[in-house]
């Protein structure tokens, strides 16, 4: 009993971080779709942070009310730029990608993560790079073809390779013209969102309570985005949810997106360190092409195809080096490796 408990102990990750995956690819389609009948980016991002807060809050209360560490001014800066980083900046920059491109095209750029990751990681030792390893050599190898894939992705489109009806035709070369700044947002967004993990690695050790640090890193980007909101629409209509759809859309990703999945990712990132977290990206892009493509009826063209596979061959020499890495590695593998020694064995509570 005790081998099969070990055994699913050191599968939890992966099938939480496989569960996280698919609901961020129904979190693009429905957005997709909620943009599609006029929502604002902003007001969606601002009442998505809010839903999350309202539904974290108790849940932190209660179970984290005894252990709960000093919220020091540290911590608050720590909480804030995390906010910034993974919670606002990151979710605008990749709507305003989402909503000139398309949903499958931003859920490749967001296979730029782990690569990013990786480089973001180096200067700050929570990864290492031993170019006279198979594993340092797959690493370089991987991030190379993977920022290739990326520049075909934002400057080659080619032919279509799925068809579609006359009217989305129309509303895919509209998009075009503005596919530039799209990818240039997706880029900068997949940029923020590394910067978060690694932030999100340091936050949670400096204050190890997971819900409670979700919860305020929600109501601090509430708070951000709603004076961004305020500030640019002066419209209050834009905040009135006029259908079904926007309804569900909001309560989908606000408890399902951000409070559940970044809670869910934030205990990977406690348990497997960042880099293995972002290594689950790929499969949103499969799962939402296969929904989108149905759906929506979006078009696959040939150079989204060739990008995406070059970024997803790169993030998995990634993943390989990782696994090589993995026997030498201590279990919290994010942290520096000067400071290793000097911890004590602390094992986050599970989620």
């Amino acid at each position: 009993m005790g081998r099969y408990a070990a055994a699913w102990g050191d599968c939890k990750p992966t099938a939480t971080m496989l569960a996280v995956v698919v609901v961020f690819a129904v979190l693009n389609t429905l957005t997709k779709m909620a943009f599609n009948q006029g929502m604002h980016t902003t007001v969606l991002i601002t009442l998505r942070q809010l839903t999350a807060f309202l539904f974290l809050a108790p849940i932190a209360y209660f179970r984290e009310r005894k252990t709960r560490p000093k919220l020091t001014l540290e911590i608050f800066v720590y909480l804030f730029f995390s906010a910034v980083l993974g919670a606002s900046l990151t979710q605008w920059l990749f709507f305003v990608g989402l909503r000139y491109t398309t949903a499958t095209f931003a859920c490749a750029f967001i296979n730029m993560t782990p690569m990013f990751t990786f480089l973001v990681a180096l200067p700050f030792r929570m990864e290492k790079l031993d170019l006279k390893t198979g594993a340092g050599i797959a690493k370089v190898i991987g991030t190379a073809v993977g920022f290739t894939g990326a520049i075909i992705l934002a400057l080659y489109q080619g032919p279509s390779l799925t068809k579609s009806p006359p009217t989305m035709a129309v509303g895919a070369h509209h998009s075009s013209s503005r596919w530039a700044i799209g990818s240039v947002a997706l880029l900068a967004g997949a940029a923020c969102w590394s910067f978060w993990f690694i932030l999100q690695s340091r936050l949670g050790k400096k204050y190890p309570a997971l819900y409670s640090g979700n919860a305020l890193m929600f109501l601090l980007s509430f708070l951000q985005m709603a004076a961004m909101a305020l500030a640019t629409e002066r419209d209050l209509s834009v905040w009135i949810l006029t259908t079904k759809l926007q309804i569900f859309t909001v309560l989908f990703v606000g408890i399902m997106g951000s409070g559940i999945g970044f809670l869910a990712m934030s205990w990977c990132i406690e348990q497997r360190g960042p880099v293995f977290t972002t290594a689950f990206t790929p499969l949103i892009q499969f799962i939402a092409a296969a929904i989108n493509i149905v759906a929506l009826h979006e078009q696959l063209h040939v150079g989204s195809a060739v990008g995406s596979a070059l970024v997803i061959v790169g993030l998995y020499f990634v993943l390989w080096a990782k696994t090589k890495e993995a026997p030498d590695a201590a279990p919290s593998n994010h942290v520096p490796v000067e400071e290793k020694s000097k911890q004590a064995s602390h094992q986050p509570e599970d989620v």
